[in-house]
Protein backbone atom coordinates (compact mmCIF):
# COMPACT_ATOMS: atom_id res chain seq x y z
CA UNK A 1 0.00 0.00 0.00
CA UNK A 2 1.52 3.21 -1.28
CA UNK A 3 1.45 6.91 0.51
CA UNK A 4 -1.97 8.08 -0.45
CA UNK A 5 -1.40 11.74 -2.58
CA UNK A 6 -5.19 12.81 -1.85
CA UNK A 7 -4.91 16.62 -2.00
CA UNK A 8 -7.94 17.69 0.53
CA UNK A 9 -9.99 20.79 -0.05
CA UNK A 10 -8.18 23.57 1.41
CA UNK A 11 -9.65 24.30 4.55
CA UNK A 12 -12.03 21.46 4.96
CA UNK A 13 -10.27 20.55 8.08
CA UNK A 14 -10.12 17.00 7.28
CA UNK A 15 -7.86 14.40 7.95
CA UNK A 16 -7.10 10.89 5.89
CA UNK A 17 -6.76 8.43 8.58
CA UNK A 18 -4.68 4.96 8.15
CA UNK A 19 -6.62 2.78 10.65
CA UNK A 20 -4.71 -0.54 12.29
CA UNK A 21 -5.39 -2.61 15.27
CA UNK A 22 -3.58 -4.94 17.74
CA UNK A 23 -5.31 -7.82 18.73
CA UNK A 24 -4.50 -8.20 22.43
CA UNK A 25 -4.11 -11.42 23.87
CA UNK A 26 -6.65 -12.97 25.94
CA UNK A 27 -7.29 -15.28 29.29
CA UNK A 28 -6.92 -18.99 28.48
CA UNK A 29 -9.52 -20.11 25.94
CA UNK A 30 -10.54 -16.59 25.08
CA UNK A 31 -10.67 -15.17 21.84
CA UNK A 32 -8.02 -11.72 21.10
CA UNK A 33 -9.57 -8.27 21.45
CA UNK A 34 -8.73 -5.37 18.51
CA UNK A 35 -7.66 -2.62 19.50
CA UNK A 36 -8.01 0.17 17.20
CA UNK A 37 -5.83 2.49 16.28
CA UNK A 38 -5.25 5.32 13.57
CA UNK A 39 -2.13 6.94 12.14
CA UNK A 40 -2.10 10.31 9.46
CA UNK A 41 -1.71 9.15 6.22
CA UNK A 42 0.49 11.52 5.29
CA UNK A 43 3.32 10.03 7.50
CA UNK A 44 2.78 6.47 6.25
CA UNK A 45 5.05 5.52 3.28
CA UNK A 46 3.88 2.07 2.97
CA UNK A 47 2.30 -1.15 4.41
CA UNK A 48 4.57 -4.69 4.18
CA UNK A 49 3.74 -7.94 5.69
CA UNK A 50 6.04 -8.96 8.58
CA UNK A 51 8.97 -10.50 7.59
CA UNK A 52 8.61 -12.64 11.08
CA UNK A 53 11.43 -10.45 13.22
CA UNK A 54 13.04 -12.29 15.66
CA UNK A 55 14.39 -9.57 18.80
CA UNK A 56 17.87 -9.66 18.90
CA UNK A 57 19.27 -10.22 22.86
CA UNK A 58 20.94 -6.82 23.17
CA UNK A 59 17.91 -4.73 21.74
CA UNK A 60 18.08 -1.05 23.21
CA UNK A 61 14.51 -1.28 24.02
CA UNK A 62 12.11 -3.40 24.72
CA UNK A 63 10.23 -2.34 21.86
CA UNK A 64 13.34 -3.12 19.17
CA UNK A 65 12.45 -6.34 16.88
CA UNK A 66 14.38 -5.87 14.61
CA UNK A 67 15.24 -4.09 11.05
CA UNK A 68 14.19 -4.61 7.50
CA UNK A 69 15.76 -3.51 4.52
CA UNK A 70 13.49 -0.78 2.50
CA UNK A 71 14.92 0.76 -0.80
CA UNK A 72 18.65 -0.21 0.39
CA UNK A 73 18.19 1.42 3.85
CA UNK A 74 18.04 -0.43 6.82
CA UNK A 75 14.60 0.77 9.15
CA UNK A 76 14.52 -0.07 12.39
CA UNK A 77 11.27 -1.68 13.09
CA UNK A 78 9.38 -1.01 16.95
CA UNK A 79 6.45 -3.18 18.11
CA UNK A 80 3.26 -1.00 18.68
CA UNK A 81 1.72 -3.26 21.12
CA UNK A 82 4.84 -3.03 23.59
CA UNK A 83 4.90 0.86 22.93
CA UNK A 84 1.00 1.15 23.88
CA UNK A 85 1.53 -1.41 27.12
CA UNK A 86 -0.97 -4.00 24.94
CA UNK A 87 0.44 -7.54 25.15
CA UNK A 88 -0.22 -8.60 21.28
CA UNK A 89 -2.00 -11.93 20.12
CA UNK A 90 0.33 -13.34 18.27
CA UNK A 91 -0.91 -14.13 14.52
CA UNK A 92 0.14 -15.97 11.47
CA UNK A 93 0.33 -12.89 9.16
CA UNK A 94 1.42 -9.20 10.77
CA UNK A 95 2.18 -5.80 9.28
CA UNK A 96 4.85 -3.50 9.60
CA UNK A 97 3.57 0.13 8.92
CA UNK A 98 6.59 2.10 8.05
CA UNK A 99 6.19 5.68 8.66
CA UNK A 100 8.40 8.90 7.48
CA UNK A 101 7.98 11.80 10.17
CA UNK A 102 10.57 14.15 11.56
CA UNK A 103 13.64 13.00 9.18
CA UNK A 104 13.07 9.32 10.54
CA UNK A 105 11.81 6.23 9.21
CA UNK A 106 10.60 3.91 11.16
CA UNK A 107 8.49 0.72 11.36
CA UNK A 108 6.09 -0.29 13.54
CA UNK A 109 4.23 -3.85 13.77
CA UNK A 110 0.64 -4.14 14.53
CA UNK A 111 -1.54 -7.30 13.57
CA UNK A 112 -2.95 -5.46 10.49
CA UNK A 113 -4.85 -2.35 8.91
CA UNK A 114 -8.20 -2.28 7.32
CA UNK A 115 -9.13 0.83 6.13
CA UNK A 116 -7.78 4.22 5.02
CA UNK A 117 -10.76 7.08 5.51
CA UNK A 118 -10.94 10.89 5.76
CA UNK A 119 -12.48 12.21 9.07
CA UNK A 120 -12.82 16.17 10.31
CA UNK A 121 -10.56 17.30 13.02
CA UNK A 122 -14.52 18.27 14.58
CA UNK A 123 -14.89 15.17 15.27
CA UNK A 124 -11.99 14.01 16.85
CA UNK A 125 -12.30 14.24 20.61
CA UNK A 126 -9.40 14.92 22.64
CA UNK A 127 -8.53 11.81 24.99
CA UNK A 128 -8.72 13.96 28.33
CA UNK A 129 -11.42 12.83 30.69
CA UNK A 130 -11.96 9.97 27.81
CA UNK A 131 -11.56 6.51 28.52
CA UNK A 132 -9.07 5.39 26.50
CA UNK A 133 -7.34 1.93 26.20
CA UNK A 134 -3.98 3.49 26.75
CA UNK A 135 -1.99 6.13 28.25
CA UNK A 136 -3.29 9.34 26.75
CA UNK A 137 0.47 10.85 26.30
CA UNK A 138 0.67 8.83 23.36
CA UNK A 139 -2.85 9.64 21.81
CA UNK A 140 -3.91 13.03 20.65
CA UNK A 141 -7.41 12.04 20.38
CA UNK A 142 -10.29 9.95 19.65
CA UNK A 143 -12.98 9.16 16.90
CA UNK A 144 -15.71 7.45 16.38
CA UNK A 145 -15.72 5.61 12.89
CA UNK A 146 -17.86 2.66 11.44
CA UNK A 147 -19.66 1.65 15.29
CA UNK A 148 -15.95 1.83 17.06
CA UNK A 149 -13.43 4.09 18.59
CA UNK A 150 -10.03 4.34 17.11
CA UNK A 151 -7.66 6.01 19.40
CA UNK A 152 -5.08 8.90 16.59
CA UNK A 153 -1.21 8.24 17.98
CA UNK A 154 0.56 10.18 18.59
CA UNK A 155 4.20 9.48 16.77
CA UNK A 156 6.20 12.29 17.99
CA UNK A 157 5.62 11.45 21.48
CA UNK A 158 5.83 7.59 21.10
CA UNK A 159 9.22 7.45 19.18
CA UNK A 160 10.39 10.55 22.17
CA UNK A 161 9.87 7.09 24.54
CA UNK A 162 12.35 5.00 22.54
CA UNK A 163 14.53 7.66 22.10
CA UNK A 164 14.08 10.93 23.58
CA UNK A 165 16.94 12.61 22.29
CA UNK A 166 15.30 12.42 19.20
CA UNK A 167 12.77 15.33 20.67
CA UNK A 168 15.16 17.19 22.66
CA UNK A 169 15.92 20.67 22.53
CA UNK A 170 19.26 22.71 22.27
CA UNK A 171 18.55 26.33 22.92
CA UNK A 172 22.47 26.82 21.97
CA UNK A 173 22.34 29.42 19.26
CA UNK A 174 18.56 30.20 19.60
CA UNK A 175 17.73 33.81 18.03
CA UNK A 176 16.77 35.73 21.02
CA UNK A 177 14.34 38.85 20.88
CA UNK A 178 15.37 42.34 21.75
CA UNK A 179 12.44 42.51 23.39
CA UNK A 180 10.01 40.20 24.72
CA UNK A 181 7.44 39.88 22.37
CA UNK A 182 4.32 37.61 22.76
CA UNK A 183 3.03 34.01 21.14
CA UNK A 184 0.06 31.90 21.21
CA UNK A 185 1.07 28.58 20.39
CA UNK A 186 -1.00 25.66 19.47
CA UNK A 187 -0.33 22.32 19.70
CA UNK A 188 -1.73 18.48 20.64
CA UNK A 189 1.49 17.20 21.16
CA UNK A 190 2.59 17.33 24.83
CA UNK A 191 5.78 16.60 23.80
CA UNK A 192 5.88 19.11 21.20
CA UNK A 193 4.59 21.38 23.51
CA UNK A 194 7.20 20.88 25.96
CA UNK A 195 10.01 21.44 22.93
CA UNK A 196 8.68 24.79 22.04
CA UNK A 197 7.64 26.35 25.69
CA UNK A 198 12.01 25.70 26.00
CA UNK A 199 13.17 27.22 22.78
CA UNK A 200 10.57 30.16 22.57
CA UNK A 201 11.54 31.04 26.46
CA UNK A 202 14.82 31.34 25.54
CA UNK A 203 13.90 33.46 22.70
CA UNK A 204 12.60 35.92 25.09
CA UNK A 205 8.64 35.02 23.89
CA UNK A 206 5.92 35.52 26.72
CA UNK A 207 3.58 32.08 25.88
CA UNK A 208 -0.14 31.20 25.73
CA UNK A 209 0.15 27.81 25.24
CA UNK A 210 -2.85 25.70 23.68
CA UNK A 211 -4.07 22.28 22.78
CA UNK A 212 -5.86 22.92 19.14
CA UNK A 213 -7.16 25.10 17.01
CA UNK A 214 -10.69 25.80 18.28
CA UNK A 215 -8.81 26.68 21.97
CA UNK A 216 -6.81 28.81 19.49
CA UNK A 217 -9.62 30.65 18.24
CA UNK A 218 -11.09 31.28 21.38
CA UNK A 219 -8.03 32.81 22.94
CA UNK A 220 -8.26 35.16 20.00
CA UNK A 221 -11.42 36.42 20.09
CA UNK A 222 -10.84 37.10 23.92
CA UNK A 223 -7.92 38.80 23.29
CA UNK A 224 -9.85 40.58 20.50
CA UNK A 225 -12.45 41.98 22.40
CA UNK A 226 -10.37 43.24 25.29
CA UNK A 227 -8.90 44.97 22.68
CA UNK A 228 -11.45 46.47 21.46
CA UNK A 229 -12.53 47.60 25.09
CA UNK A 230 -9.22 48.90 26.13
CA UNK A 231 -9.12 50.61 22.50
CA UNK A 232 -6.05 49.36 22.05
CA UNK A 233 -3.97 47.40 18.87
CA UNK A 234 -4.55 43.34 18.82
CA UNK A 235 -1.10 43.21 18.71
CA UNK A 236 -1.03 44.64 22.21
CA UNK A 237 -1.71 41.34 23.06
CA UNK A 238 -0.68 38.82 20.49
CA UNK A 239 2.65 39.51 18.55
CA UNK A 240 2.57 35.55 16.45
CA UNK A 241 0.59 32.28 16.29
CA UNK A 242 3.06 29.38 15.95
CA UNK A 243 0.46 26.24 15.29
CA UNK A 244 0.65 22.67 14.04
CA UNK A 245 -1.49 21.43 11.24
CA UNK A 246 -2.72 18.03 12.24
CA UNK A 247 -5.11 18.99 15.86
CA UNK A 248 -8.20 17.89 16.96
CA UNK A 249 -11.43 19.85 16.81
CA UNK A 250 -9.48 22.80 14.22
CA UNK A 251 -6.65 22.26 12.31
CA UNK A 252 -3.86 24.80 11.92
CA UNK A 253 -5.05 25.74 8.06
CA UNK A 254 -8.51 26.26 9.59
CA UNK A 255 -7.16 28.28 12.07
CA UNK A 256 -4.94 30.23 9.84
CA UNK A 257 -7.68 30.95 7.28
CA UNK A 258 -9.94 32.04 10.38
CA UNK A 259 -7.33 34.48 11.47
CA UNK A 260 -6.09 35.39 7.67
CA UNK A 261 -10.06 36.26 7.06
CA UNK A 262 -10.44 38.60 10.03
CA UNK A 263 -10.29 42.18 9.26
CA UNK A 264 -9.28 42.63 12.78
CA UNK A 265 -6.90 39.47 13.67
CA UNK A 266 -5.25 39.18 10.10
CA UNK A 267 -2.43 41.77 10.91
CA UNK A 268 -1.31 38.82 13.12
CA UNK A 269 1.68 36.27 11.33
CA UNK A 270 1.14 32.84 11.68
CA UNK A 271 4.11 30.55 11.48
CA UNK A 272 2.63 26.33 10.33
CA UNK A 273 4.61 23.18 11.30
CA UNK A 274 4.06 19.88 10.40
CA UNK A 275 6.47 16.29 10.58
CA UNK A 276 6.53 16.46 6.83
CA UNK A 277 6.35 19.84 4.90
CA UNK A 278 5.15 18.43 1.31
CA UNK A 279 4.62 20.41 -1.59
CA UNK A 280 0.90 19.61 -1.03
CA UNK A 281 0.70 20.87 2.47
CA UNK A 282 2.97 24.16 1.24
CA UNK A 283 0.37 25.00 -1.71
CA UNK A 284 -2.38 24.41 1.11
CA UNK A 285 -0.73 26.70 3.76
CA UNK A 286 0.10 29.61 1.12
CA UNK A 287 -3.57 29.19 -0.18
CA UNK A 288 -4.97 30.15 3.83
CA UNK A 289 -2.53 33.23 3.89
CA UNK A 290 0.26 31.61 6.49
CA UNK A 291 3.43 33.68 6.33
CA UNK A 292 5.81 30.47 6.99
CA UNK A 293 5.56 27.21 7.02
CA UNK A 294 8.12 24.87 8.38
CA UNK A 295 8.34 20.70 9.29
CA UNK A 296 9.49 19.63 13.12
CA UNK A 297 12.93 19.09 12.29
CA UNK A 298 13.69 22.63 11.56
CA UNK A 299 11.42 23.41 14.81
CA UNK A 300 14.63 25.70 16.62
CA UNK A 301 14.20 27.91 13.52
CA UNK A 302 11.01 29.03 14.56
CA UNK A 303 12.33 31.22 17.07
CA UNK A 304 14.23 33.41 14.64
CA UNK A 305 11.65 33.00 11.88
CA UNK A 306 9.40 34.15 14.44
CA UNK A 307 11.39 37.08 15.57
CA UNK A 308 11.96 38.50 11.46
CA UNK A 309 7.69 37.92 11.07
CA UNK A 310 7.27 40.68 13.70
CA UNK A 311 9.89 43.08 13.38
CA UNK A 312 8.73 42.99 9.23
CA UNK A 313 5.10 43.61 10.60
CA UNK A 314 6.28 46.56 12.90
CA UNK A 315 8.68 47.91 10.22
Amino acid sequence: MARSEILLETGTNELEVLELYIEEKAAAGGKPTPNYFGMNVAKVMQVIESPNLVPPESASHPAFVGTISLRNNIVPVLSLSTLLGIEMHQRPFEVVIITEFSQSVTGFLVSGVTDIFRVGWEQVAAPDGFLARVVTGSIIGIVEMNGRFIQLLDLESILAEVDPESMAMDTTGIARASQQYRALVADDSATIRLMLKKMLTAANFSLKIVNNGAEAIKTLTKYKEQAATAKRDITDFVDIVIADIEMPLMDGFSLTKQIKQDPTLGKIPVILYSSLITDELRHKGIAVGADDQVSKPELPSVAGRAIQLIEQRNA
